[in-house]
């Protein structure tokens, strides 16, 4: 038989559709086989399942082209240059700015800003629930920036990951313990949502080029962290927040 020859530009979308596949056919058969309901709007569902795959293919060209190679470049030219200060409020900002601008945080603060104002936690207004969901976002995304600072210096000074992760979740654990229980959730949720398609590449790019162009440091140790801080800080830093709020 002739081997079939593809377009080299529709490669990338097979890729998602394999990627994809696995969870169209857990919702298959739990929609067919256990609801015992035909799948609605076949049609629509398809053409989705074919937009997501195109998408998620342009996305991840788009890291490989664009801000894989930025990342790193930038953090060995700061390393270059040998201008600690300089490679930490980079460091600072490029946190800062990458959650602030995620989709996945919007998302999760207007919500939280709705629910609030539901409980009579804040004004039902849209000025105060635009407020809150604001100081939400600015509260993670500093918390971010400050996670990636300390991820740059264990970097440079070669700490061990796994004391500093230790120490931050018992910290957690204690603030816990004193936060309002309406705010606990959404902090432990926005330890995860900072990790998303915006932060994730750019942040660990930083990492990964950082530890390249310093001498004694081994990009697969110590390239390699920076997300766990970004997951961890914005726990403790919001439930900050809430007590202060409420």
């Amino acid at each position: 038989m002739r081997e079939v020859h593809l377009p080299k530009s529709l490669k990338p979308v097979l890729d998602s559709l394999r990627d994809l596949m696995p969870i169209v056919l857990v919702v298959a058969a739990f929609q067919l086989l256990v609801i015992r309901q035909p799948l609605p709007n076949l049609l629509d569902l398809l053409l989705g399942i074919l937009f997501v795959a195109i998408g998620l293919s342009l996305f991840i060209r788009g890291l490989e082209m664009g801000l894989f190679p930025i990342g790193q470049s930038m953090a060995q030219s700061f390393a270059r240059k040998g201008s600690i200060t300089w490679l930490l409020l980079f460091a600072f900002a490029l946190g800062f700015g990458t959650t602030v601008a995620e989709p996945a945080l919007i998302a999760i603060a207007d919500e939280a800003a709705r629910i609030a104002a539901a409980g009579n936690l804040i004004h039902q207004s849209t000025d105060a629930m635009q407020g809150y969901a604001l100081g939400l976002r600015y509260t993670v995304a500093l918390s971010v920036g400050v996670a990636i600072v300390l991820g740059v210096i264990r970097i440079l000074k070669g700490w061990p990951i796994h004391w500093l992760i230790i120490c931050g979740y018992i910290c957690i654990i204690i603030i816990t313990e004193f936060a309002p229980r309406e705010i606990i959730g959404i902090a432990y949720d926005s330890g995860g949502v900072t990790t998303s398609t915006i932060t994730v590449p750019l942040v660990t790019a930083l990492g990964v080029g950082l530890a390249s162009s310093i001498k004694g440091r081994n990009p697969m140790i110590d390239g390699f962290g920076l997300i766990a801080f970004a997951s961890l800080t914005p726990i403790m830093f919001v439930m900050i927040y809430g007590m202060v709020v409420h």
